[in-house]
């Protein structure tokens, strides 16, 4: 029955463990908005994103230009006044403004029915750009518009389950390792032999570890197989791989710290099991 009981915590374990990672990850980093912040600010600097920027808000300034036979000349440098400007400190400011308030509208939609979308305000990027281009002296720069040019990034009809699991894991937050943890402790205490034991607990970080790599590529293909038909994908791609890049480090962490357990603590208990089965040597007489 002790084995039996093992064998059972440590498989539960290896299937928590996935599950204890996205409950950390939705509550610490997802609910949090200064981690979110965090999680976003390195791709001010990515080149998709700075070019989705870029083309979203050059097409919404040339809705309200006219510039005759140089709207071409205007367009292209509205485009370069934005990709000129994606290098500076106040870029970067301006894009921290925008992921928090983003933040606060994706928290809305996951976990409110009275949201319909979530999008991304770059008035505080335009607004920026507005004053470069008057500072350069580029023709029409007054007729940029100061409003909002939002990207809608979730939608209500498209969340279905997202909420409940969402909600679910944001619940369970730091309260499902701690469970884990205690599984697994008890796994140990319950073992005949602890060594053993301890190794399978490897094996089972490796497998939970596994599982989540599995999850991330399915999550991946399921949020850019979705996305509104106005947001582009490589930049997409690059905010699903910020968003995610703790638990990708997390994984990589549970498949080598697994490991290690595995292979050291499954050594240590074949040499301790071979040398309680050795043969005494003889006395000499």
């Amino acid at each position: 029955m002790r084995s039996v009981l093992t064998a059972v915590l440590i498989v539960l374990v290896a299937l928590l463990t996935p599950l204890s990672a996205l409950a950390v990850w939705a509550d610490r980093e997802i609910g949090d908005t200064d981690s979110y912040v965090t999680a976003m600010e390195p791709l001010a600097a990515d080149p998709a994103v700075q070019n989705a920027v870029a083309d979203r808000i050059t097409a919404e300034v040339m809705k309200k230009i006219d510039a005759g036979p140089l709207q071409q000349g205007v367009e292209n440098l509205v485009h370069e006044a934005v990709i000129s400007f994606a290098g500076t400190d106040a870029y970067r400011i301006a894009w921290n403004t925008v992921n928090r308030a983003a933040h606060t509208a994706v928290e809305q939609a996951l976990t409110s029915d009275d949201v319909d979308t979530a999008s991304i305000d770059l008035a505080p990027v335009i607004e920026q750009v507005k004053r470069q281009l008057n500072d350069e002296g580029v023709p029409f720069a007054d007729q940029v518009p100061a409003g909002n040019t939002r990207i809608t990034i979730l939608e209500a009809d498209k969340l279905g389950a997202a909420r409940e699991i969402f909600a679910d894991l944001q619940f369970w937050g730091v309260r499902l390792p701690v469970v884990t943890l205690l599984l697994a402790a008890a796994a140990v205490v319950l073992a005949q032999r602890r060594l053993n034991a301890v190794a399978l607990l490897g094996a089972a970080l490796v497998i939970g570890g596994a599982l989540l790599r599995l999850a991330l590529t399915i999550g991946r293909g399921l949020a850019l197989d979705d996305l509104p038909p106005d947001v582009d994908r490589p930049a997409a791609e690059a905010v699903f791989e910020a968003l995610t890049a703790t638990l990708r480090v997390t994984s990589w962490w549970l498949l080598g710290a697994g490991a290690l357990l595995a292979l050291a603590f499954g050594a240590w208990s074949w040499h301790a099991r071979s040398g309680s089965h050795a043969e005494p040597a003889p006395h000499a007489h």
